[in-house]
């Protein structure tokens, strides 16, 4: 419990326990903010890590989003230097939002790491499960996986097969 209050005290942080970067440079970065992209970006994370478990990942979860703009933007932004420490300066960041993906964008526009791919609502959907409204929202847990290979070219047919599954 004193962790989450941390956490939540905090706004955001790296999920050691999700996380298989053990601090050094990742691969990926896997975020989300909101409980169901949270759940589908964790899943995402399981699949990755027993099929590719060479795969460095680190998961970010967001709590107060206000943390993604810079410190100049916003009492509670990120200094450059510790965005780029949680995120890094250029490797591949999957986000998974529980609103439209242009308020990250719109967000982050002034970082370091462009590399930013946010998956979230885009209006697809109707009345039915809540999983089938992930998967028309490109948000469930296999096009999170998707996200990933597509932008590691070095994963190669590795890759293709994890795709392909």
């Amino acid at each position: 419990m004193e962790a989450a209050v941390a956490h939540c005290t905090e706004g955001l942080g790296v999920w050691q326990w999700a996380s298989n970067d053990q601090n050094a440079e990742p691969d990926v970065v896997m975020a989300s903010c909101g409980d169901t992209p949270t759940l589908e970006i964790l899943a995402a994370v399981s699949i990755l890590r027993e099929d590719l478990p060479d795969l460095k990942i680190r998961v970010i979860n967001v709590v107060d989003l206000m943390r993604l703009q810079p410190e100049s933007e916003h009492p509670h932004g990120l200094s450059d230097r510790d965005y780029d420490q949680l995120f890094t300066r250029d490797k591949p960041i999957i986000f998974g939002f529980h609103g439209y993906p242009s308020l990250v964008h719109g967000l982050t526009y002034r970082r370091n790491n462009r590399n930013l791919h946010v998956r979230g609502y885009k209006e697809e959907g109707t009345i039915t499960t809540p999983f089938d409204m992930r998967v028309q929202n490109d948000l469930d847990r296999f096009h999170l996986v998707q996200d990933v290979v597509d932008r590691l070219p070095q994963l190669e047919e590795k890759g293709v097969y994890l795709s392909k599954r």
